[in-house]
């Protein structure tokens, strides 16, 4: 009955939930039953507050044997990105410096989440703050996949997805600059993310003009994913870019025949980046399914010339505003590749960050004539399979050198500069059982589009239906 639960799409046990076919507090236990027996496995919930979760699930139950309206979320269990404030319980950023922060107050997606009757259950963990697509840090250890512990389960939300991917929550918020949503759930089997920039507004923030980074649902289905992103999404005054559609929007059915539907498919996304030949070899055949569900598909892909300097530029600008004052407080207590990018930061010149800027809305221009000519761009989601846990990050691809922590995440992150919503979905596994995702694309703004082709492609394939066998502890 426990896996039952744990594996339960959240949609499913939200409604049992409110019709009283299932507590909270038995949903709470179930999945507080299994982080205990298979959580050690995969190291991915890092922080469990079992006492409290218990508590909120009692509650949650009082207030719908009372009849009061129960909210999108009610009684579903999740445990919160260790980056993201935590009021009463501690949040590390993966980081010595704060192995024992506790913060006095809750973050805005954190508040959004609970507010809509989410039992929060813990912390997942991450890299040292957030730098990098494989989950380790000095604090909790490394993360491991469920499909095979042996590897990464990415980053920097691999602690999220690793633990939907072993049932240990049904739902996880997550956060992505260059992939951080992306690979992860493209390693653990799972679904991602990336919106929009503004689509979910984020509070605190250093920088609130920043477009690079932004916050997104995971989960094991893009109908437990549009739920949740019904809740993060949405308006506020406080946010500069945030989009006035308000979450509801997308707590909508997403059953569509795509017929018809054009479709752009970019193997290497237009040769500028190498390709695992197993990813390659994964993801070409499912170029047909979409063929099969009635769509156009072209072989082509967005102008991304000046990609690579946007990126690089405006993520080392923000390393240096975001953590250049720590690392001048503790010299010595960051990892070296941490180090690397905000000092790249504080290099930049003002030269540097107008040709960026320059480039970027060149590629803003480019984008938005690409999607008036095709509605969805597949791509791979991530360039290689998960790699060996040992490793911080592959240092060669297709026989081609990767020098730093960033170069093996291209696919993931030249399309962080397009601005545009991008999913990534279950689309199979290699021949050693290895998960591999495809990454759905669409216009800025055009969440219900690329959540409705990985809707109807998740139904064609049942590739996420496939769980990892894991030792019972």
């Amino acid at each position: 009955m426990t896996d039952e639960i744990t594996y339960a799409p959240a949609t499913e046990l939200a409604a049992r939930i409110r019709k009283r076919e299932l507590s909270a507090r038995e949903v709470a236990q179930a999945h507080l039953d299994r982080i205990e027996r298979v959580g050690p496995q995969v190291n991915a919930v890092v922080t469990v507050d079992p006492d409290g979760a218990l508590a909120a699930a009692r509650d949650a139950d009082d207030r719908i044997a009372r009849g009061e309206e129960p909210g999108p979320l009610h009684g579903l269990p999740i445990a919160f990105k260790d980056t993201h404030l935590t009021r009463g319980m501690r949040t590390t950023h993966g980081s010595p410096l704060f192995a024992d922060h506790v913060p006095d107050e809750d973050e805005l997606l954190v508040e959004r989440i609970q507010a809509a009757g989410a039992i929060r259950i813990g912390k997942t963990n991450v890299p040292e703050f957030a730098a990098g697509s494989h989950t380790f840090n000095p604090v909790f250890g490394a993360t491991r996949n469920p499909y095979d512990p042996t590897r990464t389960a990415g980053g920097s939300s691999g602690g999220a997805a690793a633990a939907l991917a072993a049932g240990l929550h049904s739902l996880a918020d997550g956060s992505d600059m260059g992939g951080s949503l992306r690979n992860p759930a493209s390693f653990c089997n799972v679904v991602g993310l990336r919106p929009t920039p503004g689509r979910v507004p984020a509070l605190p923030r250093g920088n609130p003009w920043d477009t690079m980074a932004v916050a997104g649902p995971l989960g094991r289905s893009v109908a437990d994913v549009a739920l949740l992103l019904s809740v993060m999404a949405g308006p506020d005054p406080r946010c500069p870019l945030t989009l006035e559609t308000p979450g509801a929007a997308f707590r909508t059915p997403l059953e569509r025949d795509l017929s018809g539907l054009r479709v752009a498919w970019t193997p290497d996304l237009g040769g500028r980046v190498p390709v695992d030949p197993e990813v390659t070899a994964v993801l070409e055949p499912q170029v047909q399914v979409f063929e099969e569900l009635g769509c156009r598909v072209t072989e082509d892909c967005p102008d991304l010339n000046g990609a690579e300097e946007v990126f690089r530029t405006l993520r080392a600008q923000e390393f240096a505003l975001g953590l250049g004052e720590l690392l001048d407080a503790h010299p010595g207590a960051l990892k070296p590749s941490l180090v690397w990018n905000i000092e790249e930061g504080r290099r930049l010149t003002g030269a540097d960050l107008a040709r960026a800027t320059a480039a970027h809305a060149r590629i803003h221009l480019a984008a938005v004539d690409f999607f008036s000519r095709y509605d969805v761009l597949l791509a791979p989601v991530s360039q290689v399979v998960p790699f060996d846990i040992d490793l911080e990050y592959p240092t060669s691809i297709a026989g081609q050198p990767q020098r730093t922590y960033l170069d093996w995440m291209r696919s993931a992150y030249f399309v962080t500069v397009l601005g545009a919503p991008a999913l990534s979905v279950p689309a199979g596994f290699t021949p050693g059982g290895l998960p591999v995702g495809l990454q759905v694309v669409a216009a800025p703004r055009a969440e219900l589009t690329v959540l409705r082709a990985g809707a109807a492609y998740e139904a064609a394939t049942g590739h996420g239906l496939r769980r990892p066998v894991l030792p019972r502890g």
